[in-house]
């Protein structure tokens, strides 16, 4: 471990104390507060159930819309996917990916009812993990924070997530991703997978089983490897990951450290136009250095009439360390105190090979880097009481975050290097900026069970964030923001719920909360107020206001032996919606138009359902219409000119109005297979909406065996085959650049190809 690591353990453990001794103090005050939403202690308890298999699990119970999926429902999926792809099964949730595994984090892009993905709440083993994006500045994505295979289930709360949640950025829903626990018996398991495109992975895990002392613990390791399967080049990740659990008389210790080595070749972002010129697998000109160089010297060649229809190359370089600690302990039956610290370390590097600035030797093209430096700390804390018919919890979270960020570039006159190593020795360094975030929050919440029928919940949070940027020494664009700090605060964010079951089949449930958005601490990273001049800065950090939303939800669920069902109807109103308006194309690092779009305005219903029509098979069922409209026309000014942009009445961008899946699954005496398809409507792309992305539907089919029978040392295998994009649609997913404000010739470099169909098999021993 980090020797740095082990220095911020030390200041957390304080932390953690100051939190608990905190956290007991508001506790004694909290029936006069009236605190919040149902608590998702139920949800924690059975978070690391090693046997949890259900396809879906609707919040029975619950206040609010709950959803959630098992570990089976993962592992049946293609080996490593992203937890996130198997989410889009649920209702409102759009999930867009490159390719079929969905951890291409440039390429993947995950909304909820219409809030995009830095606008969500998630977390890990209650760690938060930040907004998830590509562009992180406060977390890491879940495709990095521990191996698909070692995740044991993932919470999604659609509309109002949890008040305990420890998150400034969840507008929407949260996701709340829980770690499998290590076996109380002692083994081994190890998984060869192969498939299209030279897929090459391999995991391995090893149990320790259940300990004299009461403690256990796993230690696994994977490798994957795979080929674009367009252009050039392959994307690689090593991780490993640790978990440690003590069980004491009246307390449970729990702990992790997972590492992860992510090195990625990109692929190219395309426009409408560029592909009608040069075709759907159009690509990045690596390995042609010299038709590179031809393109950058003259901006064109035959079908390539832009400098931005291609460049050199480009890849996504991450390292982190992520570890955290938890203590949950009871003092008696009825008050707990559960404390978690956690640390994060990350190196990241984004690079592109561009033609807008050249080498200092005279070639026209130099690698441009954004790098991401994270190191970040925290702590949260929360004490639950249960006083008669009242469960009553009070928590804290703090967090401080330091996080490096910089553009520089890298001379390529002796050819280009290689896209897998961070380089060193820049020529230039366009800008540089240490971030400083300060994070605290309250939340108080009470869930009074007034009988067996009805169930009620109060409560709300406290958020307090404060970012301060500071430019360092070797920042030469002196035009762009040197320093200044931006606050989000709120002192009361309520939240409110009811729940009445009407028997043992029925139940109806209603909520609302308010929550707001913290300001993005970064620089190239989408709807950052730090992306612009320091006049630019100076003009709005006055005046400028953290996004806020007001969701309205109710539903009905209904359960049987054979039907599990529900409808649920939600209303959200969404004031000081933040836009960045890309100037340029995303490469040349210009600074962003900041606009305040004012309200958007969204009605939507979802459904799902799930039917144990015979022995064995199963017919799952979701759908989802939503409608999500700008409420305000805005206006923006660059060089003294003002534009007006007509977005009144038009279609939010990146959600579209409907969405639906459906996936029939059988299971007998170890065998499984399922056949499924996801329907993503029509994407707008533009706040105008004078442009597109099309619909489609993927539909993904596989096929395995399992096998529990001692012989020697091996105690079982499995083996499971799929195909995804069965029928080979053409399909686009959207970059990380930011949306136009128009684009009606269809020149914005912001669609990346999806993968044709691929296929995949997997061998797995256990011992």
């Amino acid at each position: 471990m980090p020797t740095q690591f082990r220095r911020k353990s030390t200041l957390l453990a304080i932390l953690g104390v100051l939190s608990t001794s905190t956290a007991m103090t508001m506790a004694s005050g909290l029936t006069v507060l009236g605190a919040s939403l149902i608590s998702t202690a139920h949800a924690e308890e059975e978070a690391s159930d090693p046997n949890l298999q259900s396809i879906t699990v609707f919040g029975r119970g619950e206040t609010r819309q709950v959803s959630e999926i098992g570990k089976s429902d993962i592992a049946e999926s293609t080996p490593g996917s992203s937890p996130l792809k198997v989410l889009a099964r649920l209702p409102g949730v759009n999930f867009n990916s490159v390719d079929a595994q969905g951890n291409y984090e440039w390429g993947s892009r995950i909304s909820i009812r219409g809030f995009s993905q830095n606008q969500l709440g998630f977390t890990l083993d209650d760690v938060p993990l930040g907004d998830m994006s590509y562009r992180n500045f406060n977390g890491l994505h879940i495709s990095r924070a521990i191996s698909s295979e070692n995740i044991g289930r993932v919470v999604l709360s659609q509309g109002t997530g949890s008040l305990g949640t420890a998150s400034t950025s969840n507008l929407g829903g949260t996701v709340q991703f829980y770690t499998l626990d290590p076996s109380d018996k002692r083994g081994a398991t190890a998984e060869q997978t192969f498939g299209s495109n030279l897929l090459r992975r391999t995991y391995a895990r090893f149990d320790s089983g259940l300990f004299q002392n009461g403690a256990k613990f796993s230690l696994s390791y994977t490798d994957q490897n795979l080929d674009k399967w367009t252009g050039h080049g392959h994307q690689e990740q090593q991780q490993v990951n640790t978990r440690l659990v003590k069980d004491f008389d009246n307390a449970r210790f729990s702990a992790f450290v997972n590492f992860s080595d992510q090195k990625a070749a990109d692929y190219m972002d395309l426009s409408k136009s560029s592909i009608s010129r040069l075709g759907y697998d159009w690509d990045f000109f690596a390995p042609n250095w010299d038709l590179a160089k031809q393109v950058a010297q003259n901006g064109s060649s035959g079908n390539i009439t832009s400098p931005d229809d291609a460049y050199y190359n480009g890849s996504t370089l991450r390292r982190d360390w992520l570890a955290g600690a938890t203590l949950d302990y009871s003092f008696s039956d009825n008050v707990s105190l559960k404390t978690t610290i956690y640390h994060h370390d990350q190196k990241g590097t984004g690079t592109w090979w561009t033609p807008y600035r050249a080498s200092p030797g005279g070639t026209p093209i130099s690698l441009r880097t954004l790098e991401f430096d994270i190191n970040r700390s925290g702590a949260l804390s929360a004490l639950t009481v249960q006083a008669g018919k009242h469960k009553l919890e009070t928590g804290l979270w703090y967090e401080h975050n330091d996080f490096d960020h910089a553009m520089r570039f890298y001379a390529q006159d002796n050819g280009p290097s290689t896209p897998y190593r961070r380089p060193s020795n820049p020529f230039s360094t366009n800008w540089n900026y240490a971030f400083k975030t300060e994070t605290l929050q309250f939340h108080a919440q009470d869930t009074f069970k007034l009988d067996e029928q009805w169930t009620l919940s109060a409560g709300f949070k406290s958020p307090y964030s404060k970012t301060s940027i500071s430019a360092k020494d070797d920042t030469e664009a002196t035009t762009l923001v040197q320093d200044g700090s931006l606050t989000a605060k709120k002192g009361f964010l309520p939240q409110v719920g009811v729940n009445f079951k009407l028997d043992e089949r029925n139940e109806f449930f209603a909520s609302a909360a308010q929550n707001i958005r913290a300001y993005r601490g970064i620089v190239k990273g989408g709807t950052s107020p730090f992306d612009t001049t320091q006049a630019g800065f100076d003009a709005i950090k006055h005046s400028i206001k953290p996004e806020e939303s007001i969701t309205y939800e109710a539903g009905w669920r209904f359960r049987n032996q054979e039907v599990e069902t529900g409808v649920t109807i939600y209303h959200i109103d969404f004031k000081n919606r933040l836009l960045a308006l890309q100037q340029g194309t995303g490469i040349q690092g210009n600074p962003s138009v900041l606009a305040n779009v004012g309200e958007v305005q969204t009605n939507g219903i979802e459904a799902s359902f799930d039917w144990k029509f015979a022995p064995g098979f199963r017919w799952y069922n979701s759908l989802s219409y939503n409608d999500f409209k700008y409420k305000d026309d805005f206006s923006t000014t660059d060089s003294g000119v003002t534009t007006t942009y007509r977005s009144s009445g038009k279609q939010v961008v990146d959600a579209p109005k409907v969405l639906a899946y459906s996936q029939i699954s059988y299971q007998h005496n170890g065998f499984f297979a399922n056949f499924g398809g996801n329907y993503t409507g029509k994407r707008y792309y533009t706040y105008v909406n004078d442009n597109s992305a099309h619909a489609y539907v993927l539909w993904d089919t596989s096929a395995g065996y399992r096998w529990k029978q001692q012989v020697g040392i091996i105690s079982g295998f499995n083996i499971q085959a799929g195909i995804n994009n069965l029928f080979d649609k053409k399909y686009y997913a959207f970059g990380d650049n930011p949306t136009p404000a128009s684009d009606p010739n269809g020149e914005a470099y912001l669609f990346i190809a999806g993968t044709p169909r691929t296929g995949f098999v997997k061998f797995g021993v256990d011992f």
